[in-house]
Protein backbone atom coordinates (compact mmCIF):
# COMPACT_ATOMS: atom_id res chain seq x y z
CA UNK A 1 0.00 0.00 0.00
CA UNK A 2 1.23 3.52 -0.85
CA UNK A 3 1.15 5.73 2.21
CA UNK A 4 0.14 9.36 2.12
CA UNK A 5 3.73 10.36 2.93
CA UNK A 6 5.13 8.34 0.01
CA UNK A 7 2.45 9.67 -2.34
CA UNK A 8 3.20 13.29 -1.43
CA UNK A 9 6.94 12.71 -1.79
CA UNK A 10 6.40 11.16 -5.25
CA UNK A 11 4.18 14.07 -6.23
CA UNK A 12 6.80 16.57 -5.09
CA UNK A 13 9.54 14.78 -7.04
CA UNK A 14 7.37 14.64 -10.17
CA UNK A 15 6.55 18.30 -9.83
CA UNK A 16 10.22 19.16 -9.40
CA UNK A 17 11.06 17.17 -12.54
CA UNK A 18 8.41 18.99 -14.58
CA UNK A 19 9.62 22.31 -13.18
CA UNK A 20 13.23 21.48 -14.09
CA UNK A 21 12.18 20.47 -17.60
CA UNK A 22 10.34 23.76 -17.98
CA UNK A 23 13.45 25.66 -16.87
CA UNK A 24 15.57 23.70 -19.38
CA UNK A 25 13.23 24.63 -22.23
CA UNK A 26 13.30 28.29 -21.21
CA UNK A 27 17.06 28.39 -20.65
CA UNK A 28 17.77 27.11 -24.15
CA UNK A 29 21.11 28.90 -24.53
CA UNK A 30 23.99 29.66 -22.20
CA UNK A 31 23.53 32.84 -20.11
CA UNK A 32 26.39 34.59 -21.92
CA UNK A 33 24.79 33.89 -25.32
CA UNK A 34 21.42 35.09 -24.04
CA UNK A 35 23.08 38.30 -22.87
CA UNK A 36 25.15 38.96 -26.00
CA UNK A 37 22.33 38.28 -28.45
CA UNK A 38 19.74 39.95 -26.20
CA UNK A 39 17.44 36.96 -26.33
CA UNK A 40 14.04 37.37 -24.70
CA UNK A 41 12.54 34.52 -22.66
CA UNK A 42 8.99 35.10 -23.91
CA UNK A 43 9.93 35.77 -27.55
CA UNK A 44 9.34 33.24 -30.34
CA UNK A 45 9.64 35.27 -33.54
CA UNK A 46 12.20 37.32 -35.47
CA UNK A 47 11.63 39.10 -38.78
CA UNK A 48 12.95 37.30 -41.85
CA UNK A 49 14.10 40.35 -43.84
CA UNK A 50 16.08 41.65 -40.87
CA UNK A 51 17.64 38.19 -40.46
CA UNK A 52 18.87 38.31 -44.07
CA UNK A 53 20.39 41.77 -43.62
CA UNK A 54 21.90 41.24 -40.17
CA UNK A 55 23.49 37.83 -39.38
CA UNK A 56 23.38 38.53 -35.63
CA UNK A 57 19.64 38.92 -35.97
CA UNK A 58 19.64 35.78 -38.11
CA UNK A 59 21.05 33.89 -35.13
CA UNK A 60 18.08 35.04 -33.06
CA UNK A 61 15.70 33.89 -35.79
CA UNK A 62 17.18 30.39 -35.73
CA UNK A 63 17.13 30.27 -31.93
CA UNK A 64 13.52 31.42 -31.68
CA UNK A 65 12.48 29.01 -34.42
CA UNK A 66 14.09 26.10 -32.61
CA UNK A 67 12.45 27.26 -29.39
CA UNK A 68 9.05 26.96 -31.11
CA UNK A 69 9.93 23.47 -32.30
CA UNK A 70 11.26 22.26 -28.93
CA UNK A 71 8.14 23.53 -27.16
CA UNK A 72 5.71 22.07 -29.74
CA UNK A 73 4.74 25.53 -31.00
CA UNK A 74 5.97 25.22 -34.59
CA UNK A 75 4.15 27.39 -37.12
CA UNK A 76 5.66 25.69 -40.22
CA UNK A 77 6.06 28.92 -42.23
CA UNK A 78 6.15 28.91 -46.04
CA UNK A 79 5.72 25.14 -46.33
CA UNK A 80 2.59 24.92 -48.50
CA UNK A 81 2.42 23.55 -52.04
CA UNK A 82 2.19 27.13 -53.29
CA UNK A 83 5.38 28.07 -51.44
CA UNK A 84 7.19 25.12 -53.02
CA UNK A 85 6.02 26.03 -56.52
CA UNK A 86 6.43 29.82 -56.39
CA UNK A 87 10.20 30.08 -56.03
CA UNK A 88 11.19 30.18 -59.70
CA UNK A 89 12.32 33.81 -59.34
CA UNK A 90 15.26 32.79 -57.17
CA UNK A 91 16.24 32.39 -53.54
CA UNK A 92 17.53 34.54 -50.66
CA UNK A 93 18.26 32.20 -47.72
CA UNK A 94 19.29 34.04 -44.56
CA UNK A 95 21.47 31.19 -43.22
CA UNK A 96 23.69 28.39 -44.48
CA UNK A 97 23.58 25.19 -42.43
CA UNK A 98 26.41 22.66 -42.64
CA UNK A 99 24.76 19.65 -41.06
CA UNK A 100 25.05 15.91 -40.61
CA UNK A 101 23.28 13.65 -43.11
CA UNK A 102 21.53 11.87 -40.21
CA UNK A 103 17.84 11.50 -41.14
CA UNK A 104 16.78 12.45 -37.60
CA UNK A 105 18.00 16.03 -38.02
CA UNK A 106 15.77 17.74 -40.64
CA UNK A 107 17.04 21.32 -40.58
CA UNK A 108 13.94 23.24 -41.70
CA UNK A 109 11.82 21.36 -39.16
CA UNK A 110 14.04 21.73 -36.09
CA UNK A 111 14.52 25.45 -36.78
CA UNK A 112 10.86 25.86 -37.85
CA UNK A 113 11.79 27.61 -41.10
CA UNK A 114 10.27 27.45 -44.56
CA UNK A 115 11.05 27.15 -48.25
CA UNK A 116 13.90 29.47 -49.24
CA UNK A 117 15.05 30.27 -45.69
CA UNK A 118 18.00 27.89 -45.30
CA UNK A 119 20.78 26.88 -47.69
CA UNK A 120 21.86 23.40 -46.57
CA UNK A 121 24.74 21.05 -47.22
CA UNK A 122 24.82 17.71 -45.38
CA UNK A 123 27.35 14.89 -45.03
CA UNK A 124 27.97 12.29 -42.34
CA UNK A 125 29.53 14.04 -39.35
CA UNK A 126 29.18 17.28 -41.38
CA UNK A 127 32.65 16.49 -42.73
CA UNK A 128 33.66 18.96 -45.42
CA UNK A 129 35.80 18.81 -48.57
CA UNK A 130 36.22 20.85 -51.76
CA UNK A 131 32.62 20.39 -52.95
CA UNK A 132 31.32 21.52 -49.55
CA UNK A 133 33.59 24.57 -49.55
CA UNK A 134 32.37 25.55 -53.02
CA UNK A 135 28.76 25.13 -51.93
CA UNK A 136 29.24 27.33 -48.87
CA UNK A 137 31.13 29.98 -50.84
CA UNK A 138 28.39 29.98 -53.48
CA UNK A 139 25.83 30.84 -50.79
CA UNK A 140 28.12 33.58 -49.47
CA UNK A 141 29.19 35.16 -52.76
CA UNK A 142 26.15 34.64 -55.00
CA UNK A 143 23.20 34.41 -52.62
CA UNK A 144 24.67 36.91 -50.12
CA UNK A 145 23.92 34.69 -47.15
CA UNK A 146 25.78 36.09 -44.14
CA UNK A 147 25.26 33.45 -41.44
CA UNK A 148 26.92 30.01 -41.49
CA UNK A 149 26.09 27.41 -38.84
CA UNK A 150 27.98 24.13 -38.41
CA UNK A 151 25.38 21.85 -36.83
CA UNK A 152 26.40 18.65 -35.07
CA UNK A 153 24.06 16.40 -33.13
CA UNK A 154 23.88 14.06 -30.17
CA UNK A 155 24.61 10.35 -30.79
CA UNK A 156 26.34 11.04 -34.12
CA UNK A 157 27.20 7.73 -35.80
CA UNK A 158 30.10 9.17 -37.79
CA UNK A 159 31.75 10.54 -34.66
CA UNK A 160 31.03 7.25 -32.90
CA UNK A 161 32.84 5.39 -35.68
CA UNK A 162 35.83 7.71 -35.35
CA UNK A 163 35.87 6.98 -31.61
CA UNK A 164 36.04 3.22 -32.24
CA UNK A 165 38.63 3.49 -35.03
CA UNK A 166 37.69 0.23 -36.82
CA UNK A 167 40.54 -1.58 -38.59
CA UNK A 168 38.88 -2.02 -41.99
CA UNK A 169 36.11 0.55 -42.52
CA UNK A 170 34.15 -0.02 -45.76
CA UNK A 171 34.82 2.03 -48.88
CA UNK A 172 35.33 5.73 -48.36
CA UNK A 173 34.09 5.72 -44.75
CA UNK A 174 37.75 6.00 -43.77
CA UNK A 175 37.77 9.59 -45.10
CA UNK A 176 35.07 10.50 -42.59
CA UNK A 177 36.92 8.79 -39.75
CA UNK A 178 40.19 10.52 -40.60
CA UNK A 179 38.52 13.93 -40.65
CA UNK A 180 36.91 13.41 -37.23
CA UNK A 181 39.88 11.59 -35.66
CA UNK A 182 41.49 14.70 -34.06
CA UNK A 183 38.25 15.43 -32.17
CA UNK A 184 37.92 11.81 -31.07
CA UNK A 185 41.50 11.71 -29.76
CA UNK A 186 40.93 14.96 -27.88
CA UNK A 187 37.79 13.55 -26.27
CA UNK A 188 39.46 10.31 -25.24
CA UNK A 189 42.21 12.28 -23.55
CA UNK A 190 40.00 14.82 -21.78
CA UNK A 191 36.69 13.08 -21.00
CA UNK A 192 36.12 11.67 -17.52
CA UNK A 193 33.90 8.79 -18.72
CA UNK A 194 32.98 6.81 -21.84
CA UNK A 195 29.54 8.45 -22.04
CA UNK A 196 31.06 11.91 -21.78
CA UNK A 197 33.69 11.02 -24.37
CA UNK A 198 31.28 10.83 -27.33
CA UNK A 199 29.52 14.07 -26.38
CA UNK A 200 32.84 15.86 -26.02
CA UNK A 201 34.04 14.53 -29.38
CA UNK A 202 30.84 15.75 -31.07
CA UNK A 203 31.26 19.25 -29.66
CA UNK A 204 35.00 19.35 -30.38
CA UNK A 205 34.35 18.23 -33.96
CA UNK A 206 31.96 21.16 -34.46
CA UNK A 207 34.39 23.65 -32.92
CA UNK A 208 37.22 22.39 -35.15
CA UNK A 209 35.01 22.66 -38.24
CA UNK A 210 34.05 26.23 -37.33
CA UNK A 211 37.75 27.11 -36.98
CA UNK A 212 38.47 25.49 -40.35
CA UNK A 213 35.87 27.61 -42.13
CA UNK A 214 36.94 30.80 -40.35
CA UNK A 215 40.44 30.27 -41.71
CA UNK A 216 39.48 29.05 -45.18
CA UNK A 217 41.06 31.16 -47.93
CA UNK A 218 40.30 33.14 -49.93
CA UNK A 219 36.60 33.87 -49.37
CA UNK A 220 35.42 32.87 -45.91
CA UNK A 221 38.43 33.92 -43.85
CA UNK A 222 38.35 37.46 -45.22
CA UNK A 223 34.59 37.78 -44.97
CA UNK A 224 34.67 36.55 -41.38
CA UNK A 225 37.57 38.83 -40.42
CA UNK A 226 35.64 41.86 -41.69
CA UNK A 227 32.49 40.77 -39.87
CA UNK A 228 30.55 40.42 -43.12
CA UNK A 229 29.87 36.73 -42.45
CA UNK A 230 29.35 34.96 -39.13
CA UNK A 231 30.50 31.35 -38.71
CA UNK A 232 29.27 29.59 -35.56
CA UNK A 233 28.69 26.09 -34.22
CA UNK A 234 25.79 24.31 -32.55
CA UNK A 235 24.70 20.85 -31.39
CA UNK A 236 21.19 19.39 -31.69
CA UNK A 237 19.78 17.23 -28.87
CA UNK A 238 17.69 14.38 -30.28
CA UNK A 239 15.78 13.93 -27.02
CA UNK A 240 14.78 17.52 -26.18
CA UNK A 241 14.66 18.90 -29.72
CA UNK A 242 16.85 21.81 -28.63
CA UNK A 243 19.74 23.28 -30.58
CA UNK A 244 22.49 24.55 -28.28
CA UNK A 245 24.79 27.12 -29.84
CA UNK A 246 28.34 26.61 -28.58
CA UNK A 247 29.38 29.52 -26.41
CA UNK A 248 33.01 29.66 -27.57
CA UNK A 249 31.88 30.10 -31.18
CA UNK A 250 29.56 32.98 -30.24
CA UNK A 251 31.78 34.94 -27.84
CA UNK A 252 34.60 34.87 -30.42
CA UNK A 253 32.51 36.64 -33.09
CA UNK A 254 33.94 40.00 -34.23
CA UNK A 255 31.30 42.19 -32.60
CA UNK A 256 31.60 40.48 -29.22
CA UNK A 257 35.42 40.31 -29.30
CA UNK A 258 35.47 44.10 -29.74
CA UNK A 259 33.18 44.49 -26.71
CA UNK A 260 35.54 42.48 -24.51
CA UNK A 261 38.66 44.44 -25.59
Amino acid sequence: MITKKVFLKTLMLTGSLIFCQAIMLTAQQAPEITKLLKLEADQYFADRDSAYLDPYYGLKKLIYGNKRFAENKSIKPRQTDADLKNNELGQKPFATIIGCADSRVPNEIIFDQGVGDLFITRTAGQVMAEASYGTIEYATEVLRTRLIVVLGHESCGAVGAAMKLPENPPGHVVTLINAIKPASLYAKKNASSADESLDLAIRKNVVEQVALLRNLEPVLSRRFEKGDVLIVGAVYNLHTGQVEFLEETITSLPRFKKQSN
